[in-house]
């Protein structure tokens, strides 16, 4: 039981902070974040993306060309330009590595007002901490499972936020029915959307990339925003000023 709630606690918490703090924040600036809270949110994705970590300047830089260009050859991750997710996510790897390293020059203006830590993206991105990381979840392992099989869930730790990364853009432009015509193929993808917390809302999201509320009709929830919202009445978010264009 430790193992299973371990691993959905780690699953969403990870999944939170990838779509509040890199995507919804980072990436298309939906609200204003103070210095204080921006620093607690950052500390929050490393402790809760732990060896999957991505360094939130590289995520908003592949984010705002994956609107830029999205479904397009220069996507950094369209299923319709790879042959499985496999090799979508080795694309998008490479060029994630670039940005990261510094190799890659990010189009004019793709890298303005992201949130960056130099400090923590260097402690971060080591192979040294990540492989630290690996050893504490294998090591809580060691201590709590009960059986041999739940060993199988640790490579899901390790890589969970290429997982979540994969999903998303996989299904989230296969999959689906679409609200909007709009000239990608993004496609809402509700059946598993509950365990995206509103990721898979993608064509809502590509119609009006600056609206922190994914979900559009009755039937359709976003389980991020509620929690927004809970954020922006405690005053620890505030609005953004109207709108900056999409990226």
């Amino acid at each position: 039981m430790a193992i299973l709630i371990f691993f959905t606690a780690h699953w969403f918490l990870s999944l939170f902070s990838q779509t509040f703090f890199q995507h919804r924040y980072g990436s298309h600036k939906m609200f204003v974040l103070s210095p204080f809270a921006e620093r607690f949110f950052y500390l929050m994705t490393f402790f809760s993306q732990g060896p999957s970590f991505l360094v939130p300047r590289a995520y908003a830089v592949l984010h705002r060309m994956h609107h830029a260009f999205s479904d397009t050859g220069a996507d950094p991750h369209s299923p319709h330009f790879c042959a499985d997710p496999f090799r979508m996510m080795w694309q998008t790897k490479l060029l994630y590595a670039g940005l990261v390293r510094r190799t890659v020059a990010p189009p004019p203006d793709f890298a303005k007002d992201v949130p960056e830590w130099k400090a923590l993206d260097r402690f971060a991105d080591s192979l040294y901490t990540r492989v630290a990381w690996g050893a504490l979840y294998f090591l809580f392992y060691w201590h709590f499972a009960s059986s041999a099989w739940l060993y199988l869930l640790l490579p899901v730790h390790f890589l969970m936020g290429v997982i979540h990364g994969a999903i998303v853009n996989w299904c989230g432009h296969r999959y689906g029915y679409r609200n909007f015509s709009i000239r990608d193929k993004s496609r809402n993808t509700l059946p598993i959307d509950f365990l995206m917390m509103g990721e898979l809302y993608q064509n809502n999201h590509h119609k009006n990339p600056n609206k922190a509320h994914f979900a559009v009709r009755w039937f359709e929830f976003d389980p991020a925003y509620p929690i927004i919202w809970l954020l922006n009445r405690l005053r620890i978010i505030r609005p953004a000023l109207p709108s900056r264009s999409s990226s």
